[in-house]
């Protein structure tokens, strides 16, 4: 499945070609090899481009396509440039398409699952706080990141303590604001996921409520319908999610030492931590594509019912309506 590039045929030899190739009618167009060497995709990543650096390591970031990459702080950002037609591929948790789709007439589809770890999805409390678990947040103010996974775990924290989510002072931040806010003591907690919680714990805080059994470690690419309607496009998105699986697992396959110092590097942490961080990880769920199943459309449906429970969602909101197979085909090929 994986594209390679090779030379483009100068001008002059397809001049020499072309009465051959009219003459050869059906039969030369069925062979004509695919254009995906003019495709560019704009693809987001959140926190830092761990899928740029991933392939880069492996070797594998050689794509006949060009790939542009853009950082966001979350999920919901990235699906935000999908709508505004910024993005043409988004990663995120279940959570962002969800309200990406909300009102009805998204201009999107999830076309593959990436199943990974939910380590560093956490509620913290900053250095020298006397909470110590979800039920001293009531009364309090605690910050979190709207519509991402740190939305819908604080929920189910809350809800697990015994808590309403008016018991709380619920404060939408980014990660970076919320970060700043902790650090000035202007919210009492903060949820949220990734480099925000691991410089939050560098700074000194500390843990009371983990997401890390609550989320469903399905992580959804979600491509533009224009992206969808273009053969060159699909069969490069296609490529692109077969590649990064295969660098994970080159990863995995005795080179975690290596992605480790390009993490560590990446996220300001130490070396001894950002190994422990990535072998939790991997070891906790590999980092790999799966194609689109009813039991993936299943895990979105639950998040999407909870959030209308919460009252974020206006109305129920059928999430299979926004799901497609067009690359399932593709992905089973890929090795």
């Amino acid at each position: 499945m994986l594209f390679r590039r090779f030379p483009r045929t100068s001008a002059a030899v397809l001049a020499l070609l072309l009465p051959f190739a009219t003459a050869c009618g059906a039969e030369a167009e069925a062979e004509s090899p695919s254009s995906v060497d003019s495709v560019t995709l704009r693809v987001g990543a959140t926190g830092w481009k761990t899928e740029e650096a991933v392939l880069k390591y492996a070797g594998l970031d050689d794509t006949p396509y060009e790939v542009k990459w853009s950082q966001f702080q979350g999920g919901d950002q990235q699906l935000q440039a999908i709508r505004a037609g910024a993005l043409d591929l988004a990663s995120s948790s279940e959570i962002p398409p969800v309200f990406a789709a909300a009102d009805g007439s998204p201009n999107f589809k999830v076309v593959a699952v990436q199943r990974g770890a939910t380590l560093n999805q956490e509620v913290v409390v900053p250095k020298g706080s006397k909470v110590t678990d979800i039920t001293g947040l009531k009364g309090r103010k605690v910050g979190y990141v709207q519509n991402t996974t740190a939305h819908y775990f604080l929920y189910q924290l809350l809800q697990q303590a015994g808590l309403k989510w008016s018991d709380v002072d619920a404060k939408p931040l980014l990660p970076n604001d919320g970060l700043a806010a902790l650090n000035g003591g202007s919210i009492d907690a903060f949820a949220s996921y990734g480099t925000s919680i691991i410089t939050a714990h560098q700074q000194g805080a500390t843990t009371v409520g983990s997401g890390e059994d609550i989320l469903s470690g399905n992580f959804l690419w979600s491509a533009r319908d224009s992206v969808l309607e273009s053969p060159d496009q699909r069969a490069a998105v296609a490529d692109l999610i077969a590649r990064i699986s295969k660098a994970y697992a080159y990863v995995r396959d005795g080179h975690l030492d290596g992605f480790a110092k390009i993490t560590a590097d990446a996220t300001h942490q130490p070396l001894a931590q950002a190994k422990k961080d990535l072998v939790d990880a991997q070891a906790q769920r590999p980092t790999q594509a799966r194609t689109v199943g009813d039991d993936t459309i299943a895990s979105q449906q639950k998040v999407a019912d909870v959030f209308a429970e919460l009252g974020a969602l206006k109305e129920h909101l059928d999430v299979k309506s926004f799901w497609s197979t067009t690359l399932n085909a593709d992905l089973k090929k890929a090795p």
